[in-house]
């Protein structure tokens, strides 16, 4: 299951339903968190309006497969787009095994191109949800996230002082100059 969209869309907020209702039903659940992302804290998975649940945070897909527990039986993974590519191979894996895998990320990059290994995890789902934000701008359907500060490249990881939610028509392509 892949929960994508854009920045402030809901993606953890849904995540962390999806992993609460199994927990209720009793299943056996494990939460990973990308180590690069320590924004709000560097053990847990963490909305914007603050709700969050322990998570193991790994640097990478192999470490992620090796914390599974045997007796796992749903795998939530929070931020999926600073994973890479091997992240595809090692979510199909575990879903081979019987495990449901529910990953969240931003399908789209600063610049409005596919983010990482997002759009690849999003042909293999079985589940696939796209989010929405509001945005800062117009008040429309936002499903761009703008980078507002400059940084290098694709993979920074900022909050509200860093990005915010666009429509189509109010989001602008070009970087941020850095």
């Amino acid at each position: 299951e892949i929960v994508c969209g854009s920045m402030f869309s809901g993606k953890t907020e849904e995540l962390l339903r999806r992993v609460k209702r199994a927990r209720l039903a009793r299943q056996p659940v494990q939460l990973f968190k990308p180590k690069v992302d320590d924004r709000y804290d560097a053990v847990k998975v963490v909305t914007h309006e603050g709700v969050n649940a322990d998570a193991l945070p790994v640097a990478t897909s192999e470490e992620l497969v090796g914390s599974v527990s045997p007796d796992t039986a749903v795998v939530g993974i929070d931020e999926v787009q600073f994973f890479d590519v091997s992240i595809v191979r090692a979510v199909e894996g575990l879903a081979n095994r019987g495990v449901r895998v529910i990953a969240a990320g931003l399908d789209q990059d600063y610049e409005g191109h596919p983010f990482g290994p997002v759009p690849a995890l999003m042909a293999i789902a079985e589940y696939v949800t796209k989010l929405h934000a509001v945005c800062a701008r117009c008040g429309a359907e936002a499903c761009r996230s703008q980078r507002l500060v400059a940084a290098e490249g694709q993979l920074f990881v900022g909050g509200s002082a860093a990005y915010e939610a666009r429509c189509r028509a109010c989001f602008v392509a070009e970087a941020v100059a850095g």
